[in-house]
């Protein structure tokens, strides 16, 4: 007789598009209809993924803007119904050249504070996310680390102890984006500049006691030193779900995602769509949304 309860699933909500941020109203038809619908983004299947409480474990959001979703309140639904809410929140510096259409970073530190009283800080990931190295339309070198500190500060104030952060992928989506941009050009550091850059991120979150992870930077990784405290991230840590949340969930790495890049994200389905939900940020880095024509 077997005692132990079937593995529930965690949805992610979405790598593919900014659920909370525009597609809320869809997600909460679909939570009421108890399936969602996925295309598979490379062969175009349709799966259906069962999205009942009995299903689902914890549903894992993702998003630049919590403002519509902290206003109407649907978590508070979704908490009464039984499920577990987790949150990647990502709060970049303020850089509009690279995130044109994200709230203001007062507003964005805000909506982190109301999370973090509303939810509790334990659940909520802060992504610093990508790291970005370009010349800008004067060709001038530059960053988007300057507001790195500020962040820092509000975060753990507000109880995070978790910073996610990975260097900028070329995409050649991007290419085409910025070659709107007249003398704009991102550039790719050498290892060792990669290497630097994280030991500087590293020691300036150990004084917020803020612990600094890396997505996707297996080679990063490989080259840090043995004293530091950086780790490979898991955005999606069942086996942190498990922890907050108790219950049944596979710890298995996610095979859909870059594991050999150093990708420790555990088992998920991802209901978001590239096509069908396009994301308003139009960050100049992003591989999600095509490249308008």
């Amino acid at each position: 007789m077997n005692l132990n309860p079937p593995s529930k699933i965690v949805l992610s909500a979405s790598r593919r598009t900014d659920i909370p941020a525009f597609y809320m109203p869809w997600f909460m038809k679909q939570i009421k209809r108890g399936v969602f619908e996925v295309v598979n983004p490379f062969n175009r299947q349709v799966r259906n993924v069962p999205a009942t409480p009995a299903d689902v474990h914890t549903i894992v959001f993702w998003s630049k803007d919590f403002g519509l979703f902290l206003k109407e309140n649907q978590a508070k639904k979704l908490q009464q119904a039984g499920y577990h809410l987790f949150f990647n929140f990502t709060i970049n510096s303020s850089a509009p050249v690279l995130e044109p259409h994200v709230p203001p970073l007062d507003v964005r530190l805000k909506q982190l504070e109301q999370l973090c009283d509303r939810f509790g800080s334990s659940v909520i990931n802060w992504r610093f996310d990508p790291i970005c190295f370009f010349r800008d339309c004067n060709g001038e070198l530059q960053d988007n680390l300057h507001d790195l500190s500020r962040i820092a500060e509000k975060a753990a104030e507000c109880g995070i102890e978790r910073c996610i952060t990975s260097f900028l992928d070329f995409y050649p989506k991007i290419d085409k984006r910025i070659a709107a941009l007249p003398g704009f050009s991102f550039s790719n550091p050498p290892p060792g500049t990669k290497k630097a850059t994280v030991l500087k991120i590293e020691h300036l979150l150990s004084a917020y006691k803020i612990n600094l992870k890396l997505c996707c930077e297996k080679e990063v990784m490989d080259r840090l030193p043995d004293n530091s405290s950086v780790t490979e991230s898991s955005c999606i840590p069942n086996d942190l779900l498990l922890e907050l949340f108790g219950g049944n969930l596979s710890l298995k790495k996610d095979t859909g995602q870059r594991i050999r890049k150093g990708c420790g994200c555990k088992v998920s389905v991802d209901i978001g769509s590239y096509h069908h939900h396009p994301c308003f940020h139009n960050c100049l880095f992003c591989y999600a949304n095509p490249v308008k024509k």
